[in-house]
């Protein structure tokens, strides 16, 4: 009996045959390939011929029960020997199993190919990165990139996917309505990250995270376009988050026979970035991540559909747009990797009213690592006495630029309400203080603000528990009238916060000028 190697040409479609003598020969072809993921198991979907004849079977290779009964099928149909099948599979299966491994091996070395700066591009990215207004000029780039307002919310994210590249990168979740451009503007930002840093995901496996290779996802950036299609990676992302790498141990059976276990080591650090409409739901992500809400006001769906007939009349400059994101590309690859330490970061405070201060405290320290990280080649870089470790130092300037991309995100902490519901009562003021009055029904509202039924409901009840609204009048039957309480709340919060940090950032000026 002699047989040839596996062809896989076509990883889709294997094919293999075995000379059974001089007259007949065997030809199986793998219909689909085999999955790399879950060694313990071999999974595949069989064509069999010889001759005229065809068999076409999907099953276990490793279910000694299955295989057997195949077997005995197949010896009766193609008027073979079992004993004969057996060794075919037999040695199918060895063949498969060398194919799997070393494909395995392959997509741990493959990585897409960085591109190689020329020395103008270089020297480009390098007078971009030692602007005096970095990120003033960045934030203005985005948007010349083709994101469309969220000035604050595209920047910050920037920040934060550029955070891949140190020790402790940041996470970033979108919130918004259906069809408030989450996806679009996460997509849009990560463009600007090169290719070769960035992996873009739709939908996932429960085990798809343990099958990378050991340092496949080490700095990258993880774009999930819907975390209602990632729901059961939520687990080992919250761990590659926090902890830096995963890991899983699997039984695998040798070629033969034997039951081995096979341990999976997937590390870190990664950023994570997603998006939803459930703000509940991720709560546990959540903590881990900047909460990014979008700008769902009229004036920025009119910035929208302004840019979306300006490109469809053909009078946006895309070649431009394209320039400005390989411009920002290269900025991001001349980045290397380099320790930020902070000399003030035991003078900084957060608000009283933020919930879980430590968690956003690490948030806030990290931010600022960050801006500073960006900032790198405007930073002297400085020579640890005891290890020898290079590092740059945080400077003031760093900390007011994190101030003022921070301050929305704190606003957000520091609140009981959810987004969705805050943005009800604030149109609700809104709408209110143009009526020059304190009173509404549910009617009204729905009407002017075009809000469901449903929602509604479930916006008045958090409101009248927390104490936003309080029913004045009426009853079930009859509708209720109802009434704002404290129509400053919001306002009085967002001074606090900015006051605090406005007030630690012109303590830290005055005595830096002291010291010098």
């Amino acid at each position: 009996m002699s047989k040839d190697t596996l062809n896989t040409v076509n990883p889709e479609h294997l094919t293999w045959s075995v000379a059974l003598d001089k007259k007949r020969l065997l030809e199986v072809a793998v219909l689909g390939g085999v999955r790399l993921e879950g060694l313990d198991r071999m999974r595949v979907t069989l064509k069999i011929q010889l001759g005229a004849q065809v068999i076409r079977h999907a099953f276990d290779l490793y279910n000694d029960t299955q295989l057997e009964r195949f077997v005995r099928k197949a010896a009766e149909r193609l008027e073979v020997g079992t004993s004969v099948l057996q060794h075919v599979f037999s040695q199918l299966t060895e063949q498969l199993e060398t194919y799997r491994i070393q494909a395995l091996k392959d997509k741990e070395m493959k990585t897409i190919t960085k591109k190689t700066l020329s020395n103008k591009e270089v020297e480009q990215a390098l007078k971009y990165l030692t602007d005096k207004q970095l990120m003033k000029r960045t934030g203005k780039d985005i948007g010349a990139s083709g994101v469309v307002g969220e000035e604050v919310n595209r920047l910050l994210m920037y920040i934060i996917f550029t955070s891949r590249k140190t020790s402790r990168p940041l996470h970033v979740i979108s919130f918004g309505s259906s069809g408030t451009g989450k996806t679009h503007l996460q997509e849009r930002v990560g463009e600007l990250m090169p290719e070769e840093d960035r992996i873009e995901l739709t939908s996932l496996s429960e085990n798809a995270f343990y099958y990378f290779g050991q340092r496949e996802l080490q700095n990258k950036l993880i774009l999930i376009e819907d975390l209602d299609g990632a729901e059961n990676v939520l687990y080992p992302l919250r761990e590659l988050m926090s902890k830096k790498r995963i890991s899983k141990t699997i039984a695998h059976k040798n070629k033969r026979g034997e039951t081995k276990t096979l341990h999976l080591v997937v590390e870190g650090p990664v950023s994570v970035a997603g998006c939803t409409t459930k703000e509940k739901v991720y709560e546990d992500n959540a903590n881990r991540s900047f909460l990014l809400y979008l700008d769902e006001s009229e004036a920025q769906d009119r910035r929208i559909m302004t840019h979306q007939k300006k490109l469809s009349a053909g009078k946006v400059n895309l070649e431009q747009e394209i320039n400005i994101k390989n411009l920002l590309q290269n900025c991001q690859r001349i980045l290397r990797p380099i320790a930020v330490r902070n000399p003030f970061a035991e003078e900084l405070e957060l608000p009283k009213e933020v919930f879980k201060p430590r968690r956003t405290n690490g948030h806030y320290l990290a931010l600022i690592e960050a801006v500073t990280f960006y900032h790198q080649h405007q930073r002297k870089e400085q020579a640890d006495e005891q290890t020898g470790e290079l590092y740059i130092e945080t400077t003031i300037e760093d900390i007011a630029e994190t101030n003022e991309l921070i301050k929305e995100v704190l606003l957000r902490k520091s609140d009981e309400l959810p987004g969705a519901c805050r943005r009800y009562l604030e149109r609700l003021k809104d709408y209110l203080k143009t009526k020059e009055k304190n009173e509404f029904t549910n009617l009204e509202i729905r009407k002017e603000l075009r809000v469901n039924a449903q929602s509604q409901k479930r916006y008045n009840l958090a409101l009248r528990e927390s104490y936003f609204i309080r029913v004045k009048s009426g009853t079930k039957a009859t509708g209720y009238q109802y009434e704002l309480v404290n129509e400053a709340e919001y306002k009085s919060l967002k001074t606090s916060i900015d006051k605090l940090l406005d007030d630690t950032l012109a303590n830290l000026k005055k005595s830096n000028l002291v010291v010098q």
